[in-house]
């Protein structure tokens, strides 16, 4: 069987990026099935005619076994997973053997992560990132947009690449706001948005602050990659920032032409950047 037949697996979270997946793979005829992490996956994508179950975040054994009973070949796991509360970390029998086997080894989202990849793959099914799907989604390098990142702005992105990969190697975060040198912020557990919400107040006069969104060094480029989207560029707006800069060829543009058109609207820039080339 071909690559691109091989049933998938699809483990969603938040955001669209679960709807574009399952839409590619309405198109393209590729055979799958999905399983939605309750209280992040948005109901409204699951119609009747989608073939899915509900599951919470704690019953990743429930979930092997569904996926198992489908013949899953290849699992995509995407879509933002909030912090659980004590209830749906609840586990079930096959996930708290999980937690007890990875122990203190899986400090951090990151560890998470990649250890439930090696898990998923003890069942013969491969983790693939949805970039080997869908391509496309990819960051291209280069600026995207009418406007271009001044001498201030290019200055502010090599600073924020400095700190951003330096708290990649923490397992802390993937964007950083900079304004004029100054770090008006860096991602923690609220994520992106609420970052940008935050720092908005932050900023002083002059030339305004600009966001960086790097994959963090270590992460394994299966899982969690950076993304943005129209909604990072609204917020942008509304906080008054003026650009920001993305990692090419490693972090997703949902939705691209109208990431840019926004961004061509506002007065903004887009920068696809490779962190080696912005680095002093």
């Amino acid at each position: 069987m071909e690559e691109s037949q091989k049933k998938l697996g699809i483990i969603a979270g938040g955001t669209k990026l679960p709807q574009l997946l399952i839409d590619h793979c309405l198109d393209t005829g590729r055979d799958f099935f999905v399983l939605a992490i309750e209280g992040n996956a948005d109901k409204a994508v699951f119609t009747p005619n989608i073939p899915h179950k509900w599951i919470r975040i704690g019953q990743a054994g429930t979930g092997f076994k569904t996926f198992a009973d489908e013949g899953i070949e290849e699992v995509v796991m995407i879509g933002t997973i909030h912090r659980p509360t004590l209830a749906e970390l609840v586990p079930d029998l096959r996930t708290a053997a999980f937690f007890a086997k990875i122990g203190m080894k899986a400090l951090g989202d990151d560890g998470i992560l990649r250890a439930l990849i090696k898990e998923i793959e003890t069942e013969n099914m491969r983790v693939v990132g949805i970039h080997e799907v869908m391509p496309e989604l990819l960051a291209r390098e280069g600026i995207l947009t009418k406007r271009k990142p001044d001498k201030q702005a290019e200055s502010d992105i090599r600073r924020g690449v400095e700190v951003a990969l330096a708290l990649g190697q923490l397992d802390v975060g993937q964007s950083v706001i900079v304004q004029q040198g100054l770090v008006l912020g860096v991602e923690g557990i609220e994520g992106t948005d609420e970052l940008v919400s935050r720092c908005g107040s932050y900023q002083r006069k002059g030339a305004a602050g600009i966001l960086v969104k790097l994959r963090k060094p270590q992460q394994d480029v299966r899982i969690d990659l950076p993304a943005i989207g129209t909604r990072t560029i609204e917020n942008l707006h509304k906080a008054g920032f003026r650009g920001l800069a993305v990692h090419a060829g490693n972090a997703l543009m949902v939705d691209e032409e109208e990431v840019v058109r926004l961004a061509d609207k506002y007065g903004m820039f887009i920068k696809g950047i490779v962190p080696q080339e912005n680095e002093e």
